[in-house]
């Protein structure tokens, strides 16, 4: 009797185990599905925190935008670094910030604001001769990259055109277009992540976590120094912007604008607009540096020629440029930097590519034609001490520029910008889980275009 009793106590004590196994088992799995419920309901969160501070900028891009209109300002730089705005702005359970990774002439570190696409180097829109220019790249590197974007199967001396791609393992073909992303580059012959990428995997300025110490957003804490972003840093498919003055007006084409219209233009008298038109009857004005050449008319009184003299047929005896009577020149340097952002000599509406010279860094700088490393270091000086170019002709200024060197950088630069890339992240304060969103934006006169989104850990 008393060995039974004790057997159903030994079944029952084996029983209890077996069943406080089976809870704790159940409990536990219980809290790791609630652990990872609460996880993934924090990503949520952090992601939407993110997005709060991509909104923000946006809205805050858009009204700088109109300001500037209304100011006829180009170029503030207010929102480029504006921590009252974007560092660590507390929402709901959580926080956001909007921030960049300083260039090296600005010390690196960590800078609250965003940062435009026209301080980059378009690889779309960049000559052969300014892409050699970039530290590490080959002029067979270089040829590849143009035959990756043009529209043809002819290959550039040291280029590679669809034999080469078509060979490798896995074949692929060239783009023979403008390029999507500047990863694309990678598909490029020659091109290495070292190359492209430096230390930031994630094109966003900040270290790589992978052989790291640290993960990237423990680096944001800390302050960061200068990170290595290979050409991802300093290269861009995205600037654009419209052709119009920092009023948002249309600018005066100097190439087929009548007298009228040239009249129209504060500072230009009618006596400077009939000059202009006489003297590219006689000489194609390539860009706005030209206007510089243009002299007077010699007989004021003379009656004007009938039609357009930029339509008209040059006689064959006709005297050429380099033969043409020397003159007063009718514009001076002073007037060319009163009226040089209300002239083109581009037709389109859009102007893709230009580089903006109040936010490149010395290292885009550098790779615009005529321009070396000192002469790129005396922007930035004049620009840090005197305030930003209220326009391109204002480069006329800084000490080691002539009127040759900006013939030829006056096609490429700009002074405004309209595309920039906001990079927030969003943190929830319990538990420090973070999510960051990326988006290039264009900001136009009436309205905001995304041109690309990504998100990240």
């Amino acid at each position: 009797m008393m060995r039974a009793k004790a057997s159903i106590l030994v079944g029952l004590l084996w029983c209890l185990a077996l069943l406080s196994v089976v809870v704790i088992g159940v409990l536990h799995t219980a809290r790791l599905n609630l652990l990872v419920v609460k996880s993934y309901g924090d990503l949520i969160q952090a992601h939407y925190l993110a997005l709060a501070g991509i909104e923000k900028a946006k809205a805050l891009l858009y009204q700088d935008a109109i300001d500037r209109r209304r100011s006829r300002q180009n170029h503030s730089g207010e929102l480029y670094d504006a921590p009252q705005h974007f560092r660590d702005v507390t929402l709901g359970r959580g926080q956001f910030r909007v921030f960049r990774f300083g260039q090296p002439e600005e010390g690196g570190g960590i800078i609250y604001g965003v940062t435009d696409e026209e301080s980059r180097l378009n690889v779309n829109r960049a000559s052969a001769e300014e892409l050699a220019k970039l530290y590490g790249m080959t002029p067979d590197v270089a040829a590849a990259i143009i035959d990756w974007r043009d529209e043809d199967n002819a290959v550039t001396p040291g280029g590679a055109e669809a034999d080469y791609y078509a060979v490798l393992e896995p074949p692929y073909l060239p783009r023979n277009g403008p390029l999507q992303t500047t990863r694309e580059l990678l598909m490029v012959r020659g091109v290495s992540r070292e190359l492209l990428l430096g230390e930031s995997a994630n094109q966003d300025g900040a270290l790589d976590s992978v052989g790291n110490d640290s993960p990237d957003s423990s680096a944001l804490d800390r302050g960061a120094g200068i990170v290595d972003e290979g050409w991802s840093g300093i290269l861009t498919v995205d600037s654009s912007l419209e052709n119009v003055n920092a009023a948002g007006e249309d600018r005066v084409n100097v190439q087929s604008a009548d007298e009228a219209s040239l009249a129209s233009v504060r500072g230009i008298s009618s006596d400077i607009a009939k000059a202009i038109v006489a003297y590219r009857g006689q000489n194609r004005l390539e860009n706005l540096a030209d206007l510089l050449d243009v002299v007077a008319v010699r007989n004021q009184n003379l009656p004007a020629p009938q039609g357009n003299p930029a339509q008209s047929p040059i006689p064959p005896n006709a005297p050429t440029p380099a033969s043409l009577p020397s003159g007063p020149r009718v514009i001076s340097e002073e007037l060319f930097l009163d009226v040089a952002d209300d002239l083109t000599t581009e037709s389109g509406q859009d102007l893709p590519g230009l580089v903006n010279v109040n936010t490149a860094s010395r290292a885009v700088l550098v790779c615009l034609p005529g321009i070396d490393q000192e002469l790129a270091q005396a922007i930035v000086s004049y620009r840090q001490s005197s305030g930003f170019f209220p326009n391109i002709a204002w480069l006329l200024k800084v000490p080691g520029m002539n009127q040759q060197i900006f013939k030829q950088l006056a096609p490429r630069v700009t002074a405004r910008s309209e595309t920039f890339r906001i990079l927030s992240e969003g943190k929830v304060r319990s538990t420090g889980t973070r999510q960051r969103i990326q988006e290039i934006v264009h900001v136009g006169l009436r309205d905001i275009d995304v041109l690309s989104y990504r998100e990240g850990p």
